[in-house]
């Protein structure tokens, strides 16, 4: 048996905030963000709504589609930077809200790759025998560090929450190999006093040369060629660093996940969010080889290569 994901589930806020709205809220356009960014409308969770509510969403769909109970499951880990409070965690909030009576709990902050260090770092629980089922969720309420008079950083960030149940998978498929990095030396281009600053020019740098770098590394590693891939999930930042991994992994522009239009930068929780996306529209199939790519504040980033199927 190989460890893959056997339930999968999303949540995003009601409120939308346009294009048009932020043109009344900062000095921008709608143009100007759509050209630069590919983003059109972002979700904004309301101010009685914490990042736990929104992992609870999406974690009981996860459940509820991995056929399991909260009891079945023996860890839950919670990516994000945007937690309820500095502590306890938000996992530990969400393992007394589910009733996920036997499991352990931990947050893990790795910024936008976070989904992505949270699913490899249950991989090797369950690769080792020591857990059977593991919740991770990707989450943020980015709305709530965001800086409204920025304009450079206040058009990209969106809240939303994605929650995937890890646990054995029929040979062949769920995860075939793994990426994991980081640089501390670019702590500095993107980071959090109150507010989120951001050197968007050299996380953009960044960004185009490790979402393609680490992509090929996975296929590599699995013994694949870039002719194998389906289908690609890039972490969900812009438009443009997501159109430079495609193209150095010369897929049509119908094999890459693209919900950045409608949800903008979710961070952590915006692989799963697509991902949900995609299967339920059909683009992941069964059997189907699919890349995800995720980087971030750090700088992190991490990769996966995957077959699809429960």
């Amino acid at each position: 048996m190989n460890t893959g994901i056997i339930g999968i589930g999303r949540y995003l806020p009601e409120t939308i905030l346009t294009n048009a709205d932020l043109e009344k809220m900062v000095d921008t356009t709608d143009e100007w963000i759509r050209t630069r960014t590919g983003i059109e409308e972002r979700r904004i969770a309301n101010n009685e709504t914490n990042t736990s509510d929104m992992a609870f969403e999406a974690a009981q769909k996860a459940i509820s589609d991995a056929n399991i109970k909260p009891e079945d499951i023996d860890l839950i880990m919670v990516a994000t930077v945007t937690p309820d409070y500095p502590f306890p965690s938000v996992a530990c909030l969400l393992q007394e809200r589910l009733g996920a009576k036997k499991a352990a709990a931990m947050d893990v902050s790795a910024a936008c790759a976070g989904f992505m260090y949270g699913m490899i770092t249950a991989k090797q629980f369950i690769d080792n025998g020591v857990y059977k089922n593991v919740l991770v969720v990707g989450v943020e309420k980015l709305s709530k560090i965001t800086d409204w008079e920025d304009r450079n950083t206040a058009v990209l960030f969106g809240d939303a929450a994605g929650a995937a149940v890890m646990g054995q998978v029929p040979d062949g498929k769920g995860i075939l190999a793994f990426e994991l990095g980081s640089d501390g030396s670019g702590a500095k281009h993107l980071y959090q006093e109150e507010k989120l600053i951001m050197n968007g020019r050299e996380v953009f740098k960044f960004a185009v040369r490790q979402m393609g770098e680490s992509s090929i590394n996975v296929i590599e590693k699995a013994g694949l060629s870039k002719e194998d891939v389906d289908f690609l999930i890039p972490h969900q930042a812009n438009i443009r660093i997501m159109e430079a991994a495609r193209q150095r992994l010369e897929l049509p522009v119908e094999k890459m996940s693209k919900t950045v239009n409608k949800y903008g930068n979710t961070s952590a929780a915006s692989i799963p969010v697509s991902l949900v996306e995609d299967l339920e529209a059909g683009r992941v199939k069964e059997n189907d080889v699919v890349v995800m790519v995720g980087f971030g504040g750090g700088l992190t980033w991490g990769a996966i290569i995957m077959r699809w199927g429960k």
